[in-house]
């Protein structure tokens, strides 16, 4: 199949490696990069992991048209007030016929409902794994193993940030040598204030809620507080009294109505929520057949992130 990134960092440079590294048993191949910052490149034959780019298309639109491919991957960063302008992105590969496949948390979280009926009446398919745990199975799994089954809600530590700064806190180290600690390994938003005040975990909460539980929701309908205000001898002192304090997104289907937030925690040290450190993290799904079931993603990275793309992209071969 011929795909089309649309964006180009970290996760999509380890992505072209997977594609490189596969290609004997999954014959991808990358036909078109089109990103903001570097330009645009075309191949038909295939580009490699570094290509050179060239004058960036006019448009998305113009980059698609030319591309020609079968399959669109939105990799843009997260926008979470909006989902623009990966969410016209997505559209407009749409419309073109392509497949599309987005780790772009921002589109799911404020218009799963219309992007997948849209992609059903194009005849299309719309695949994010990795939109929530940087590619470890959740809607797959759901998807395809939990056939019958409803989810009443769910619990997670889904915003790998947070837990390094805090980690780095409990270390007696601050919060912005935590947060210059997750620029380095990659895992901070463009903009880190999305991850610390929770824009990035509510985005995720509202993913979950639209996917899981057919909501029809966005970030902003999600109670949030992030951990902004949390200073480093609060967290200290926690530490002396064995708990830990986490972020952690809830939603539950109530008499009321589905209830959501995103809150900083404290936790008891042995709590499974507290256990987590790291880049890793944690989502389980509470449902009326399987009682609560769960997925554990152990110090994921952007490799993991691009597996999730490529476990998309086998998925919609196999289907198509």
């Amino acid at each position: 199949m011929r795909v089309a990134l649309i964006g180009y960092g970290n996760v999509g440079r380890a992505f072209a490696r997977l594609l490189e590294q596969k290609r004997a048993v999954f014959p991808f191949r990358i036909v078109g990069i089109h990103t903001a910052r570097h330009g645009t490149a075309y191949d038909p034959k295939g580009l490699p992991v570094e290509p050179v780019f060239g004058a960036a298309a006019g448009s998305v639109e113009e980059f698609l048209d030319r591309a020609k491919s079968d399959v669109a991957i939105e990799i843009t960063t997260l926008n979470p007030q909006t989902g623009e302008p990966a969410l016209s992105h997505i559209r407009a590969a749409f419309a073109r016929g392509c497949h599309v496949i987005t780790a772009n948390k921002g589109p799911i979280a404020h218009a799963f409902s219309a992007l997948n009926e849209e992609a059903r009446s194009a005849g299309v398919a719309f695949r994010f794994e990795s939109t929530v745990m940087d590619g470890a199975p959740v809607f797959n799994m759901v998807r395809n193993s939990l056939p019958g089954v409803k989810i009443l809600g769910f619990t997670g530590v889904l915003n790998s940030t947070t837990k390094i700064v805090l980690d780095a806190m409990r270390a007696g180290r601050s919060m912005a040598e935590g947060i210059e600690e997750a620029q380095r390994l990659g895992v901070a938003e463009a903009d880190a204030g999305y991850d610390i005040d929770g824009w990035d975990a509510a985005a995720k909460t509202a993913v979950l809620a639209n996917v899981l539980m057919e909501a029809r929701v966005t970030p902003q309908d999600v109670d949030r507080h992030g951990i902004g205000s949390v200073t480093t001898e609060e967290v200290l002192a926690l530490k002396r009294e064995h708990k830990t304090l986490c972020l952690v997104s809830r939603g539950q289907a109530t008499a009321e109505g589905l209830k959501m937030q995103v809150r900083p925690e404290i936790l008891e040290d042995t709590d499974l929520l507290a256990s987590l450190h790291g880049t890793s993290n944690l989502i389980l799904l509470h449902t009326d057949l399987m009682g609560t079931v769960g997925t554990v993603a152990l110090s994921p990275g952007v490799e993991q992130t691009a597996y999730g793309l490529f476990s998309d992209l086998v998925d919609i071969a196999k289907s198509v």
